[in-house]
């Protein structure tokens, strides 16, 4: 088969992809709400973040991310507390927001970004630098920046409940004494009650943005999300094609039997090195990501 065949069978998968949510659209009746998401304030969060230095735990800039991230959750009138354990013999922080009450008024939506980055840049094309942290523009940032601005607009009166959780100690994988999402882990292992959805965003700020399908969320839960961001104008950000299967910090609660889905463009070229900086995010792709997740929660109330 040459180049061109393939190109053409990739091209008519995706359209007869973006037909399938284009009739879901149509069925369900999904009228975008406009979005008050601001995809430049979102990426200034990122170049702030940067700001810090790595934000491996236990570090300078880790610390002083907890403080900021405490102060602007609680600066938008959201209950705050940092979650404190031990995984692995590593202290743990996350830092949870919460909204609303859990009860049958609407349905509890929890949205989760991990903010610390890599200790090692270890898949760096420079030999030189794979003992160098990673700076974690896309891999931490992009994510903290769309719960952040979420955080800004998200309306007080919206029904039910939204927790959003800035999980700590993600991205340490295969590194000695260290394994991946501990702090999602840690999370999920307190909790008593299940809730309705959970959706993790993850890489998610990439100047080239094409979030895949991942292959082990919650199908239906992807449904939602990908018949929204067509609704909102975003197809060409999310692919209806089926991606890979990614551990996550998804994965802990799909594992506890609660519906979740990890919103990430896994095939990034400086993931886990240390080109991963400032100049490889845009405003646009915080922009889709934001409008989509802001329409999806606030249309809540019409779809449950």
């Amino acid at each position: 088969m040459t180049n061109s065949q393939k190109t053409n069978i990739t091209t008519a998968m995706i359209s007869i992809g973006a037909l399938f949510v284009a009739i879901s659209i149509a069925i369900v009746g999904f009228i975008p709400p406009s979005s008050p998401f601001d995809g430049d304030r979102a990426l200034a969060s990122i170049e702030y973040q940067l700001s810090l230095g790595p934000r491996v735990p236990g570090s300078p800039g880790h610390a002083q991310l907890v403080e900021w991230l405490q102060d602007e959750l609680e600066g938008q009138g959201w209950d705050t507390h940092v979650q404190e354990a031990v995984m692995m013999d590593h202290p743990i922080k996350n830092i949870i927001a919460t909204r609303g009450e859990n009860n049958a008024a609407g349905p509890w939506i929890i949205l989760g970004a991990h903010y610390d980055t890599r200790i090692y840049a270890d898949r760096d094309a420079d030999p030189e630098k794979r003992g160098q942290p990673v700076p974690g523009a896309n891999d931490g940032a992009s994510g903290v920046a769309v719960l952040l601005e979420l955080a800004r607009i998200l309306p007080e009166d919206t029904p039910g409940a939204i927790w959003l959780i800035f999980f700590d100690a993600e991205d340490n994988g295969r590194i000695s004494g260290w394994d991946w999402v501990l702090g999602s882990r840690a999370f999920v292992e307190t909790l008593s009650e299940k809730p309705d959805a959970v959706v993790i965003v993850d890489m998610i700020g990439d100047a080239d943005l094409n979030i895949l399908m991942e292959k082990s969320s919650d199908q239906s839960l992807t449904s939602e999300l990908w018949e929204q961001a067509a609704a909102s104008g975003y197809s060409n950000h999310f692919i209806p094609l089926p991606g890979r299967n990614i551990l996550d910090d998804h994965t802990p609660f799909l594992q506890a039997g609660i519906p979740a889905v990890d919103l990430i463009d896994i095939d990034y070229p400086y993931w886990h090195t240390t080109e991963d900086t400032l100049d490889k995010v845009s405003a646009e792709s915080l922009q889709a990501v934001g409008d989509t997740l802001f329409a999806w929660i606030v249309g809540q109330d019409r779809t449950d």
